[in-house]
């Protein structure tokens, strides 16, 4: 495998191999890759996760955020609400703003261009992260217009990019399974695609963990390589480990460290065009996130200040954590912190 070429991988019989290597080799072969990137960094940002809503028309299986049966607590901000979030977070050094929430038919696309309108107004210098591709199918079919046009409206009205949600596992069995009635597959690729043709910038995941087999992760991977190779968009890949509280999902078998690290370490052989990898700690849990950038992974997210969607099933991350505790766990794990804006322009080197 040392002379190993990414075409041999285009085949998902051989990428499926990878996962038969040891842990070890694995692991030299998608740092080898992290090194030749980005040598001892890891990035981080100072950002903030606001989500207006809980209420959903849809009910996917593995979220404990939604309103649903285990969840009976419904919520939906104003946006004076979302407003004061805004500028309590910007006051604390957030530069970026992480803005995505429930499929809620109440917030229609005008209320959510008004908000970025009045955000950029009054943050032109803060980054606007918002809504996943699940978000922009679902606002396209209430407001009745095509993707491409919620999408330029969005570019229009202040959105700077995209998070990466929505996109769980490709395979339709699956997703008919976990998230039936959500954005389906190719309509998450496309959305992505369009919006990288506005000449902006996106990010990918996948939700691992729960039902879904080896085949389906490597399956997913690849299609990510091809849209990247189209489209070109793709600022980072985030795989996220499903989290098992609060959900209706019936999953009993759950990855261990080694399965998660031989997934992030793939994903770094199969995504040489998606620059980097982030181990997103408000699903691994910091130490873990910490380890994942010993095979492939450079990233870690940010400092988040509130999270309420992975921590309602379960994840430690509701009240995010501090920059300098950030800056001190990644020194002692012997890398070298790097504060990054949103498209992954250095800032500040520790």
């Amino acid at each position: 495998m040392q002379d190993y070429k990414h075409a041999d991988f285009l085949d998902s019989k051989n990428a499926l191999e990878l996962y038969d290597l040891d842990l070890f080799t694995l692991g030299k072969m998608a740092d080898s890759l992290r090194q030749k990137y980005f040598g001892k960094k890891v990035f981080f940002n100072s950002n903030r996760h606001i989500n207006p809503t809980n209420d959903c028309a849809d009910i996917c299986k593995f979220c404990g955020f939604s309103a649903h049966r285990k969840n009976p607590n419904a919520y939906t901000m104003d946006k004076e609400q979302v407003l004061k979030i805004a500028r309590d977070s910007v006051k604390s050094g957030a530069l970026e703003l992480h803005i995505v929430g429930a499929h809620n038919p109440k917030l229609n696309l005008e209320w959510y261009l008004e908000l970025f309108r009045e955000l950029k107004a009054e943050f032109p210098q803060v980054h606007i992260k918002a809504l996943t591709a699940a978000e922009v199918n679902f606002l396209s079919k209430i407001s009745n217009k095509s993707h491409q046009e919620v999408l330029e409206l969005m570019a229009q009205n202040g959105v700077d990019s995209m998070p990466g949600g929505g996109a769980e596992i490709f395979d339709e069995k699956v997703r008919a399974y976990i998230c039936k009635g959500k954005v389906d597959s190719k309509d998450w690729l496309k959305i992505h695609g369009i919006w990288h043709s506005l000449g902006k910038k996106s990010n990918a995941t996948m939700l691992f963990g729960h039902v879904e087999s080896r085949e389906h992760r490597i399956d997913h991977l690849l299609r990510l390589y091809h849209q990247q190779e189209k489209s070109g968009g793709f600022n980072a890949f985030i795989p996220l480990v499903y989290q098992k509280e609060n959900n209706f999902l019936k999953v009993t078998e759950f990855p261990s460290g080694q399965e998660i690290l031989k997934t992030i370490a793939i994903a770094r052989i199969l995504l040489p065009n998606i620059l980097h990898i982030k181990a997103y700690w408000a699903t691994l849990g910091l130490n873990l996130a910490l380890v994942a950038q010993e095979f492939g992974a450079d990233d870690i997210d940010g400092t988040i200040q509130r999270e309420a969607i992975q921590s309602a099933s379960g994840s430690k991350s509701a009240y995010g954590i501090t920059k300098d505790t950030l800056v001190a766990e990644i020194k002692d794990a012997g890398f070298i912190p790097v504060e990054r804006d949103s498209l992954y322009n250095e800032i500040q080197i520790y």
